[in-house]
């Protein structure tokens, strides 16, 4: 097999599919995927080529096997500048072909290279009122070359779009994103070549008061940024002849009224048609000074409308109402083709997650309107959809349109345009549909920054949710430049103290005061080194070290002397099942323990990002302070026996997962009392933000996989799959949005779409799968799948930075096949059960065969000895259950389980007393609870007492 050329050239983290323009970084790092190889063969060598019209061209040899953000070897790009890279690799002793030529183009790179200011409409554009448009125009007719490159360089204080001629500049929404605006503003870099035409040419630039002035957060503020909205455009226009034409914002461009009246983010947007072809007068503008300084080119993807989902239904709701069902809970908007209405007809789309008693659910919005309305101006057809504004919705009540057609309406998804990279499934259709709700609710709430929900007066980057749910998201979408830009975000806005804000970009402020909140805070610690362990870049590491580093010694501050982080407020387990609908950090789980074991995990962390940035004392301190903590944590809240404080599963999953416990046997009763809590629960979760990631690994790592798996495919409520059973789309906030009687969960606080306690994702592609990194970027791969009762078949598939790694299983009967796909320039070690030392192979495809059986489901009633032994027997435990229930001694599994919480040791024999103990000496009842069981479990009915 020849050596392929290397494909998938990349500049950074960028993942444009296409030339890269207005990059920000003059040195960008490099990295590129050999998809063919021969046997054997291992990089040894590599050259990249760089040519361009700015300089000679040049070529870089290196040596060794790096082919992931390798360090730029030429001179640093200047601003505009543009060249083409090429690489080819060498290996096996053979160089394989040059790749294609990939373009990178540098945006402006100094606050000096803009010559326009930002410029604000005067007389009109107050809050409140319609969108203004900015305009400027760029007289070309006097230019007798040809044009052969032209750039839009944009931003807004609010958000924008942009057109040239009449013509939309580039496909993004929302631009320019929302960054913690007084210390970073993102610019966008659009090649508009294509647009710019002889004579004159005009420019108009949109705008909206998106985060930057419109409603933030619960309390009904808005303009938290500025009251005044402003653009920020420099048109530059190249020619054959080397020169260029330049139009810039300034104090002569103009501002107008759009046909946009109104528009916000949380309530909507109102459009006035009836204007529409005849422009509103011309007002000035002013300049506003702003420090370009803060001016910062995109890391990750834009803001766009990645597809499109047609309406699956309409329905009449008992009110008489059209509600539009698109089968889909998502976010982006409702697109509306209409005809033969009269001039100043009014068509309104209110928009709600869920249905309740057939009208919509409009109750967990809160104040959000969710609401576009459309004054029409009588044209024969028109296809109405917002600019300015998200929802997120699955069902949308339509009025104003006489005879709504199905296919006249489809909802447009909306999302950072980011790079799938992961995708499992297996042979539990509903556990399949879990994962499915999983994507749906990170691609909905991706939405340039990872907010906690999408649809009500909320939609905040709330750390605790994107901490415990990075390792997920870096494996479904390719996350690295998104996640980097955010991070810089929650550097910039981090306290002199190192305190870490509950929201980033943070428009709480001191709304709610407290100085730090464990695993909220702790995403400045670990979202930094999930990017490293899944895309192997250290560069992250070292861009975000002082921020990791003062957020583990601000909790050392807190914590005292004494090592144990005590006091003060926290959000603890939040959304425990067990907390009280309008208290949802009422955890079982000691806010004290859980918050000490997050501060163990995020110093051991500091300390290995030090080690990997090859500062040795700084990485013996934090070595040291982790260490301090578990002795801490081991000596406040362990006992002897490995019973932790609060005895919730929450803090046993922190204490297994992280290295609390050091003593192995205390380790193994600790495991052993975290399966028991989950028996005696019903094999229903008991956990909240902080547990629920932990859980199932923690389990797994103590030998309780079966329990792992029970929960798991548990379908009772509070669990993953309930949800799934009651027809979510996405993952729910509340284990029980939906009540099982179809009604709305009567907290505040509730939302059908947040992806935190989606979390167990990352779990199903590991260790269900059994696809995971063994090394940084997923150089070495381990597969070991846990094979658990319950499915017969798993798979995963994930696009590394090096390429396509896959690991698939399936059971039938005694025989299991394993097959395994291994990117070039990776290794894998593949766990086969029954076999002792892993099988080392290199890239390509293997598969192997082994006899496997499961002798948990060949037990007997004869075979238990215990109320453990019966409950860990899934089919007989259902049985049981069932006829209790049946009998009436019970009302279903949880209470079951419940009471019989202090018999897990106890014979058999002692399961009917346990069951219905009101029922002992009631005489046919408890006679007939008695003797059903018996019988069911093969046990014959004692002598009568003498």
């Amino acid at each position: 097999m020849p050596l392929a050329a290397p494909t998938e050239l990349r500049f950074e983290h960028r993942t444009d599919g296409g030339p890269v323009i207005g990059l920000g970084v003059p040195t960008p790092r490099l990295s590129w995927i050999v998809a063919e190889a021969p046997p054997g063969y291992a990089q040894d060598g590599y050259e990249i080529e760089v040519s361009g019209s700015d300089r000679i061209q040049e070529v870089s040899k290196g040596i060794g096997d790096q082919q992931l953000l390798v360090a730029w070897p030429f001179s640093p790009l200047h601003s505009r500048e543009a060249v083409e890279v090429r690489v080819r690799v060498h290996g096996s002793g053979q160089w394989s072909p040059w790749s294609a030529g990939a373009v990178v183009e540098a945006g402006l790179l100094e606050p000096e290279d803009w010559s326009a200011v930002f410029v604000s409409p005067l007389e009109i554009a107050a809050i409140g009122g319609p969108a203004p448009i900015v305009s400027g125009r760029l007289d070309l007719s006097d230019v007798d070359s040809a044009v052969v490159r032209a750039r839009i360089y944009l931003t807004a204080h609010g958000i924008y779009e942009a057109t040239i001629n009449g013509n939309r500049v580039g496909r993004d929404h929302l631009a320019p994103g929302w960054t913690a605006y007084p210390h970073r503003l993102r610019y966008q870099t659009y090649d508009v070549t294509a647009l710019v035409s002889a004579g004159i040419n005009q420019v108009d630039v949109l705008l909206g008061n998106g985060w930057f002035r419109g409603r933030l957060g619960w309390g009904g503020n808005r303009a938290l940024y500025g009251d005044r909205l402003a653009a920020l455009a420099q048109l530059e226009v190249t020619f054959s002849d080397g020169t260029v034409r330049t139009l810039g914002t300034d104090e002569t461009w103009t501002a107008r009224e759009s046909v946009i009246v109104a528009d916000d983010l949380y309530d909507g947007q109102r459009t006035d048609l009836r204007g529409a072809d005849s422009p509103a007068p011309a007002h000035g503008v002013a300049v506003v000074v702003a420090d370009l300084s803060r001016l910062v080119a995109a890391q990750g993807p834009p803001v766009r409308a990645v597809a499109t989902v047609p309406a699956l239904s309409l329905v009449q709701s008992p009110t008489g109402a059209t509600i539009v069902d698109f089968g889909q809970n998502l976010v982006g908007w409702v697109r509306l083709r209409v005809r033969g209405h009269h001039d100043g007809d009014e068509v309104v789309i209110r928009h709600a997650e869920v249905l309740e008693h057939g009208e919509l659910g409009v109750r967990p919005l809160r104040t959000a309107k969710a609401t576009d309305s459309y004054l029409l101006n009588g044209s024969q057809e028109q296809v109405l959809e917002p600019a300015f504004t998200f929802h997120g919705f699955r069902y949308a009540e339509v009025t104003g349109v006489a005879s709504l057609s199905r296919e006249d309406v489809e909802a447009v998804v909306l999302s950072s345009d980011l790079s799938r990279t992961g995708w499992f499934s297996c042979s539990d259709p509903l556990l399949n549909r879990l994962h499915e709700n999983v994507v749906w609710g990170m691609r909905g709430n991706f939405v340039d920054v990872p907010t906690d929900c999408p649809q009500r007066d909320e939609r905040l980057g709330w750390t605790g949710d994107i901490q415990v749910f990075s390792p997920s998201a870096s494996f479904l979408f390719d996350s690295a430049g998104f996640l980097s830009s955010w991070l810089a975000d929650l550097a910039a806005e981090q306290g002199d103290d190192g305190g870490v804000p509950f929201v980033v970009p943070d428009v709480l402020g001191s709304s709610l005061a407290a100085p730090a909140a464990a695993a909220w805070g702790d995403a400045a610690a670990i979202v930094p080194w999930v990017l490293y362990q899944r895309y192997g870049d250290a560069g992250i590491l070292a861009t975000q070290f002082d921020s990791m580093r003062s957020w583990v010694d601000h909790i050392a501050e807190l914590a005292g002397p004494d090592r144990t982080w005590s006091g003060g407020f926290q959000f603890g387990d939040w959304l425990d099942p067990t907390a009280p609908p309008q208290s949802p950090f009422e955890a079982k789980a000691d806010p004290d323990v859980a918050a000490t074991a997050c501060f163990a995990r995020s110093a051991e962390v500091v300390g290995l990002a030090a080690e990997v940035l090859g500062r040795a004392d700084t990485a013996e301190h934090y070595r040291e302070l982790a260490h301090a903590v578990r002795v801490a944590f081991a000596r406040e809240f362990v006992t002897a026996g490995g019973r932790v404080l609060s005895d919730a599963a929450t803090v046993y999953a922190q204490a297994i997962v992280w290295g609390l416990l050091p003593d192995p046997d205390q380790r193994r009763r600790a495991g052993d009392r975290l399966a028991d809590l989950v028996r005696t629960s019903g094999f229903r979760i008991s956990t909240g933000f902080i547990g629920t990631p932990l859980i199932t690994d923690a389990l797994t790592e103590t030998g309780h996989a079966d329990v792992a798996f029970r929960l798991l495919l548990q379908k009772g409520c509070p669990s993953w799959l309930y949800a799934v059973t009651m027809g979510a789309t996405t993952i729910w906030e509340r284990w029980d949005s939906l009540l099982p009687d179809g009604s709305i969960n009567p907290g505040e606080m509730t939302s059908f779409n947040h992806y935190a306690l989606g979390a167990v994702a990352d779990w199903l592609h590991r260790t269900v799968a059994g696809l995971a990194p063994a090394t940084p970027g997923y150089r070495d791969i381990v597969v070991c799948p846990v094979l658990g009762t319950g499915l017969t078949s798993a798979s995963a598939r994930h696009r590394t930075p090096y390429g396509m790694a896959e690991a698939g299983w399936e059971r039938r009967g005694d025989e299991l096949s394993l097959r395994v796909t291994v990117p070039v320039g990776t290794r894998a070690s593949v766990h086969l059960p029954g076999r002792a030392d892993p099988i080392p192979v290199s890239h390509g495809t293997h598969s192997w065969s082994v006899t496997y059986r499961d002798d948990s489901a060949l037990e007997t009633p004869a075979d238990l000895r215990t109320v453990r032994d019966l409950m860990d027997h899934e089919v007989l435990w259902g049985q049981v259950v069932e006829l209790a229930q049946r009998l009436g001694a019970i009302t279903g599994e949880a209470q079951a389980a419940g009471r019989l919480r202090p018999y897990l040791d106890a014979s058999l024999d002692t399961i009917a007393d346990a069951l219905a103990p009101e029922h002992l000496h009631l005489g046919e009842l408890g006679a007939q609870v008695r003797s059903g069981l018996r019988a069911l479990l093969g046990r014959s009915e004692p002598a009568p007492h003498r």
